[in-house]
C-alpha cells in the first residue's frame, strides 16, 4: 500500500529529485496501489507533483544543498571568498576559501556541490518538460507548469554558468532520458548565456505575476522572478541597457521596500512578495528548515525572545568589513557585536577577541525547539533591481539624476544622506561597491558576484594576504569524475590542471 505521502516522494525520486519538503502541504492519507510511470503524468494533480519535484532541489535540507546554509550552500561557499564571512570552525576548507586556495583536491569535494546537485535537476526539469508537454490537462495550466518548470531550468543553469562557466546542460528529452547518451561537450559562453535567457523570457510570457499568485503557491516563479533572473543574467553580462529595461518592468508592478530592513529576515514576513522577489520557503516540521542562525550565533547568546535557539557560533564578518559601514547604518541591526548572554551580562565581542560581528542576518522563529526554523530563506529582492538599474545607469550614461534617486530611495531605508550629486562615472561605482555589501551582506550570493564584475574577486583575496588567488579562479573546477566518465569530452575549466 502506498500513501500519498509516500507517493510524493516516488515521483520525485522517479525523476532523481530529493523530497518534496518545502512545497508539500498538510496531506490526507489517500491510497496509490499502482505506481509507475506508465501510470504518472495523468492527471493536474500528477503534473503539480511533477513541477514541485523539480522545486525540491532549491530546499535547504542540509548541509550539501544550494540554499542551505552549510558549507555546501551557495551563501556561505560564495561569501566565503569573499570579504564578508569568516568562520571560526577548524575545517581546513574555510580558510581556503577565503584565500582562494581552490583545487580539484578541495576538502570534502565542496567545490562540486552545485555541479553535481544542478547538472541532474537540470536534466530532470528537461525530461519533466516533455512529459508534461504530452498531458491532456487544461493547456493554460499546461503551460504555465512548463514555465515554471523553464524557469527553474534557467535558474539553475544561472548558478552553474555563475560558478563553472558554460557546462553541458542536457536539453534534448530523448537524450536526457537515454543514459546511454553519447557525452556532450561544454557549449560556448554566448550558447549558454542565449539558453538560460531563453527559458527566462518563455517562461516569463506565461508565468502569473506576484501580486496574482495564491498565498498557498508562494515560492513558486512568477513574472516577477522571470524579470529579476534576467536582470541578474545581464548584470552579469554587463548589458546595461537590459538591466534597465527589465528594472523599469519591474518598477510598475507595485514592487516596493520594506519600512524596516531587518524586518524582511523575520518569520512575519515570511509570504512577501513586495520586496522579497524570490525566496525559498522554509518549514520546521520537513527536511527544509532555515538553519542560519545556528551556523552563525554564539553559544552564550541568550534571545530577547527567550526563544531556547541552538548556537554553533562559526560564522562571522570580519571586523574590517564591519568596520566600513556608516556608524548610523540600520542594515547593521542584524550584526551583532554586543549582546546579552545567558548569565544576563552583555558581552562584547571585540574587545573579547572573536574574529568578528555575527551576521545574524534571519530573526528567531517562536516555534523553534532547535537549530530549524521556519523563517524563508531570501534569494532576489527589490533593492536589488533599484541598485541594479542605479549600477547600469552609470555604466551606461554616467551618474544621472535617477541612478542618484535609485540609491538614495535605498540608503533612506537604512537612515542615510543621500550620496553628494558630483561624483564622477568612476566615484559612483567605487561607491557601488560598498552600498552593495551593505545592502546585500551574507545573501543570495550577490557579494562574489558583484566582485567577479567589478573585476576586484582575486584583487580581495590577494589584498587579504593571499598567495594562492589566480585569475582562473572566478571559476570553481569541474569534477574530476565527470571529466573522466566522458572520456575529456568535458574539459577542466583553466587554472586547474
Amino acid at each position: 500500500m502506498i500513501t500519498r505521502r509516500k507517493y510524493i516522494k516516488l515521483v520525485a525520486a522517479l525523476m532523481v529529485i530529493g523530497a518534496l519538503s518545502s512545497c508539500e502541504k498538510a496531506l490526507e492519507e489517500v491510497t496509490y496501489d499502482k505506481f509507475s510511470e506508465t501510470s504518472f503524468y495523468k492527471t493536474k494533480e500528477d503534473a503539480k507533483l511533477a513541477v514541485t519535484a523539480v522545486y525540491s532541489t532549491l530546499n535547504p535540507d542540509d548541509g550539501y544543498s544550494i540554499w542551505g546554509c552549510g558549507l555546501g550552500g551557495i551563501v556561505p561557499q560564495s561569501s566565503a571568498t569573499t570579504d564578508e564571512l569568516i568562520c571560526s570552525w577548524g575545517w581546513p576548507g574555510w580558510p581556503m576559501f577565503n584565500n582562494l586556495n581552490l583545487s580539484e583536491t578541495f576538502p570534502g569535494d565542496a567545490l562540486f556541490v552545485f555541479y553535481n546537485n544542478l547538472m541532474p535537476a537540470v536534466t530532470n526539469a528537461t525530461i519533466v518538460m516533455d512529459r508534461l508537454s504530452g498531458m491532456t490537462i487544461d493547456d493554460k495550466v499546461k503551460q504555465t507548469y512548463i514555465g515554471e518548470v523553464k524557469a527553474l531550468r534557467a535558474h539553475y543553469a544561472w548558478i552553474l554558468y555563475s560558478y563553472y562557466g558554460p557546462v553541458p546542460l542536457r536539453l534534448d528529452a530523448a537524450a536526457a532520458a537515454d543514459p546511454n547518451s553519447p557525452p556532450i561537450a561544454r557549449p560556448t559562453k554566448a550558447e549558454m548565456v542565449a539558453q538560460i535567457e531563453k527559458d527566462y523570457m518563455e517562461a516569463l510570457a506565461v508565468l502569473p505575476l506576484a501580486s496574482a499568485l495564491p498565498a498557498a503557491e508562494y515560492g513558486r516563479f512568477t513574472k516577477d522572478a522571470c524579470m529579476m533572473g534576467l536582470i541578474k543574467l545581464y548584470m552579469q553580462e554587463k548589458r546595461w541597457d537590459d538591466v534597465i529595461k527589465y528594472g523599469r518592468e519591474l518598477q510598475k508592478l507595485g514592487h516596493s521596500l520594506k519600512t524596516n530592513y531587518a524586518d524582511i529576515f523575520t518569520i512575519e514576513n515570511n509570504g512577501d512578495s513586495k520586496e522579497v522577489i524570490f525566496a525559498v520557503p522554509t518549514r520546521i516540521d520537513a527536511r527544509s528548515a532555515n538553519l542560519w542562525l545556528a551556523h552563525a550565533l554564539p553559544g552564550n547568546y541568550a534571545d530577547p525572545s527567550g526563544v531556547a535557539l541552538t548556537q554553533w557560533g562559526g560564522y562571522k564578518m570580519p571586523w574590517k568589513t564591519y568596520d566600513k559601514f556608516e556608524s548610523n547604518d540600520k542594515r547593521k541591526q542584524r550584526l551583532l557585536t554586543k549582546w546579552t548572554t545567558t548569565d544576563g551580562k552583555i558581552y562584547d565581542a571585540r574587545a573579547n577577541g572573536v574574529i568578528g560581528a555575527i551576521p545574524m542576518k534571519y530573526g528567531a522563529d517562536p516555534s523553534a525547539t532547535g537549530e530549524k526554523h521556519g523563517v524563508n530563506i531570501v534569494v532576489w529582492r527589490y533593492s536589488d533591481v533599484l541598485l541594479s538599474m542605479a549600477e547600469a545607469i552609470n555604466e551606461s550614461s554616467g551618474p544621472t539624476q535617477e541612478a542618484y534617486d535609485l540609491v538614495k530611495t535605498v540608503r533612506e531605508r537604512a537612515g542615510l544622506a543621500a550620496w553628494s550629486q558630483n561624483l564622477t562615472k568612476d566615484q559612483f561605482r567605487k561607491k557601488m561597491m560598498d552600498e552593495r555589501l551593505y545592502e546585500f551582506w551574507c545573501e543570495g550570493g550577490i557579494r562574489r558576484e558583484d566582485l567577479i564584475r567589478w573585476g576586484t574577486y582575486i584583487e580581495r583575496a590577494k589584498a587579504d594576504g593571499s598567495q594562492f588567488a589566480k585569475p582562473e579562479f572566478v571559476l570553481w573546477p569541474i569534477p574530476r569524475k565527470a571529466i573522466n566518465e566522458t572520456n575529456g569530452v568535458i574539459k577542466q575549466n583553466p587554472g586547474y590542471n
